[in-house]
C-alpha cells in the first residue's frame, strides 16, 4: 500500500515502493504479449514482525518542527505492533490464489485499510485534477 499512497515519516520507505510499482506497471505492458502477468500486491497492515523492533528501526531523535507532520504516523506505527487488522495466513492464501487467475489484476489491495487508503488517494487525485484542470489545459496550443 505504501507504494500507492505514502505518509509523513515513511517517505523513503514509500519511495522504494513507488519505484517497484512503476517498474511493475511497465513490466505489465511489456510482458503481457508474452503471456506473463504482473500483479502488484498492496497489503495493508498485517500481524507480522514488520512493526516490531526486530524489523523497524526508528531514529529516537526528532526535529520539533516535524512533530506535527511526522509525529502522529510515528506514534501510530509504534502503537500498532501486533494490533494490525490483517491475518497474514489469509493474505498469503490470497496471493497464492491470484496466481491461478487467468487475467489477474494489475493491483491487488489486501485488507480494508488498504482499500480505504487507495480510495482516499484516488479521491484526492480526482479533486485536485478537477480543481486545477483549467491550468493544465491552459498550457496547450
Amino acid at each position: 500500500m505504501g507504494g500507492f499512497a505514502t505518509a509523513p515519516a515513511v517517505g523513503l520507505y514509500g519511495a522504494s515502493k513507488f519505484a517497484i510499482e512503476g517498474i511493475s506497471e511497465a513490466l505489465h505492458g511489456e510482458l503481457a504479449p508474452l503471456g506473463v502477468r504482473v500483479t502488484i500486491v498492496e497489503p495493508g497492515g498485517f500481524r507480522t514482525d514488520f512493526l516490531s523492533t526486530l524489523s523497524m528501526q526508528v531514529e529516537p531523535a526528532s526535529i520539533a518542527d516535524y512533530v506535527a507532520g511526522a509525529g502522529p504516523v510515528r506514534e501510530a506505527l509504534a502503537g500498532n505492533d501486533g494490533r494490525q487488522p490483517g491475518d497474514p495466513v489469509k493474505a498469503a492464501k490470497a496471493v497464492v490464489d491470484i496466481t491461478e487467475v487467468v487475467e489477474p489484476p494489475l493491483r491487488l489491495q489486501l485488507g480494508a485499510d488498504a482499500i480505504e487508503r487507495v480510495e482516499a488517494k484516488l479521491d484526492l487525485v480526482r479533486r485536485e485534477l478537477d480543481q486545477w484542470r483549467h491550468v493544465a489545459l491552459s498550457t496547450g496550443t
